[in-house]
């Protein structure tokens, strides 16, 4: 899954990576949680012939997809992922997949280790090398009965990589570059055209580092959340399991 995560690149570099013109500024995040506004990059207007104009464009929007045909989300439950290798079959997703599938711009991911009863462990997931990472992304725009009208939007995840299922079993799917453009054609490419892209990363592509419960704690957005600790031993059972607190609503 992923619950948390970082874009602190520059606006200037994710321009340049994900082939766009223009994009409004943005100080470094450290700590998106869930309901929070996040950065998705989307199929745009074909330019016409000879234009270097790019074909896509960023869109805000809300991390927290709600279906079109939901009428009341004071029930509804919060989707910030969905199983890549089941979305085109789950009434929630199905549209999204065939006609709205965005790209996740991003430095890295926050994982937890949970041992049974144990206290659990964070960890910073970031490439080893560096740089700025593409999610999978739908995106689903949705209207309110008052005729609010917002963006919503949802990680794609997939198994974890051999080097990451100490941690957990499940992660975001990582598109490549090379990849961007096929991943984004919702016209000619249908979810079983692009299946293939929706794979774990190659081993040893992240490295997780073991960080405090500072990432815990929404309201703790600053670097320090990153910093390297030294993993504690495994711990009684009286320890307390964690899931992440303080998520922002919108309702």
């Amino acid at each position: 899954m992923c619950g948390r995560f970082s874009l602190l690149d520059p606006p200037e570099e994710v321009m340049s990576y994900f082939g766009l013109m223009e994009l409004d500024d943005f100080p470094p995040r450290y700590n998106i949680a869930p309901t929070q506004p996040i950065l998705m990059m989307i199929a745009g207007e074909t330019p016409p012939p000879g234009s270097n104009r790019p074909d896509r464009r960023a869109l805000l929007v809300r991390w927290g997809f709600i279906p079109g045909w939901v009428k009341d989300t004071a029930n509804y439950p919060l989707m910030i992922n969905a199983r890549s290798e089941t979305a085109i079959d789950k009434a929630s997703f199905t549209a999204a997949m065939r006609h709205r599938r965005a790209l996740i711009p991003a430095s890295g991911f926050y994982e937890w280790r949970r041992d049974g009863k144990a206290k659990s462990q964070a960890y910073w997931v970031r490439p080893r090398n560096g740089g700025i990472i593409a999610f999978a992304g739908l995106y689903e725009p949705w209207g309110n009965a008052e005729g609010s009208e917002m963006d919503t939007g949802a990680i794609l995840t997939t198994s974890s990589s051999e080097d990451l299922r100490f941690i957990h079993d499940r992660m975001p799917v990582v598109i490549e570059q090379k990849n961007f453009t096929r991943w984004l054609d919702c016209k000619s490419q249908e979810p079983r055209h692009v299946a293939d892209l929706m794979k774990p990363a190659q081993a040893d592509f992240f490295e997780a580092i073991p960080v405090s419960e500072k990432v815990n704690h929404v309201a703790n957005t600053g670097p320090e959340i990153q910093d390297r600790v030294i993993e504690p031993a495994k711990q009684s059972a009286r320890g307390k399991s964690y899931e992440p607190e303080g998520q922002l609503k919108l309702f």
